[in-house]
């Protein structure tokens, strides 16, 4: 379906037959969406396209407030880069022009389809990924009393795979919650940077206990040094310590895992090279996203063929979704339809 948001006029130069346009929108989250950090009830996204007249490539990106990012100023950052776009601008030039970020991100995978488009191939054999299969994805239990999430649990008994977003102050009591109310699931869990240290090592036995797979990032990022010193009872993964492959100097021996985020890397081109930089290092891999719908989703399916977990459950959480959108199964991801995007 069309975007639930107005479009903003952007500066839409034209050259060699290419036109940059931009458009934010607003997609209602069902039921509204809790972490550490606030609710939201609605996915702010912005959608970048890049046409030559017959074909046209698209990219979906998230603004994320804690990285310094809003709606405006990322719609004005694409904006900027329409004459750079109408005189061929290449994947490796925008690794130039923008920091890693959401705007990257749109416009890296807007130029990622277009020109799969244009080829007549699909972005993953561009990519040098291959056929692509369905995947697992998670299922996120949105932060609440431990009574309330033990609820979201037994209401997505068919998600095979359940990432429960934690908050600090209760955690114990919600992990236990869940797992007595989903006690044939797999469990990860994502802290959002909000335990504190002195807590760390109960919290994490409380994990172990409930059977968690995974922690995302339960310290804030800069502030984690003493996770070089526990013994970690469940793997760690790096969040908002990770960024792109710059980011994999400064994660030292302080986690296990990484996740991988498209709007964090700036796009796929700079993911997949992450990616590849992780395993080298023998870090486990997470793709991960925002809340966002099917075209943000998309160009992460490629990442996720080769993840030990995968949390692209994004259109899931909204009110309504594109179509075409993503088909999920069961807690599976269907390889995207060519009309979404690659």
């Amino acid at each position: 379906m069309a975007g639930l948001g107005s479009e903003l006029d952007g500066r839409a130069a034209q050259a060699r037959g290419l036109a940059l346009s931009v458009r934010a929108e607003r997609w209602p989250i069902r039921g509204g969406f809790t972490i550490s950090r606030g609710a939201k009830q609605e996915a702010a996204v912005v959608v970048a396209a890049i046409s030559d007249g017959t074909h046209t490539g698209r990219g979906e990106c998230v603004p994320y407030e804690r990285y310094g990012e809003s709606v405006d100023g990322t719609v004005a950052a694409l904006e900027a880069c329409a004459q750079r776009v109408a005189r061929g601008l290449s994947r490796a030039e925008l690794a130039s022009l923008l920091p890693a970020g959401a705007a990257r991100n749109a416009l890296d995978c807007a130029l990622w389809d277009l020109e799969a488009k244009r080829a007549g191939r699909s972005a993953a054999e561009l990519a040098g990924v291959g056929s692509l299969n369905p995947v697992l994805t998670a299922f996120t239990l949105s932060l609440g009393s431990p009574e309330a999430m033990a609820a979201q649990a037994r209401e997505a008994s068919q998600y095979p795979l359940l990432k429960l977003k934690l908050g600090g102050e209760g955690d114990a009591d919600r992990l236990a919650a869940v797992r007595a109310a989903a006690p044939h699931a797999r469990l990860i869990a994502d802290a959002n940077e909000a335990w504190r240290p002195e807590a760390l090592e109960g919290l994490m036995a409380c994990a172990a206990s409930a059977g968690v797979e995974l922690i995302e990032q339960p310290l804030p990022a800069g502030a984690d040094e003493v996770l070089r010193r526990i013994e970690r009872r469940v793997p760690i993964c790096a969040d908002e310590s990770i960024h792109d492959r710059a980011s994999l100097a400064t994660i030292g021996e302080r986690y296990d895992a990484v996740n991988i985020k498209l709007d964090k890397a700036g796009g796929l081109t700079e993911a997949l090279l992450l990616a590849s930089g992780a395993r080298t290092l023998g870090l486990k891999i997470m793709v991960g996203s925002m809340v966002a719908t099917s075209l943000a989703m998309a160009p992460a399916f490629l990442l996720a063929q080769d993840a030990d977990f995968v949390d692209l459950d994004g259109p899931l959480l909204l009110a309504c979704d594109r179509i075409p959108g993503l088909t999920y199964k069961g807690g599976e991801i269907l390889p995207p339809p060519p009309d979404l995007w690659g």
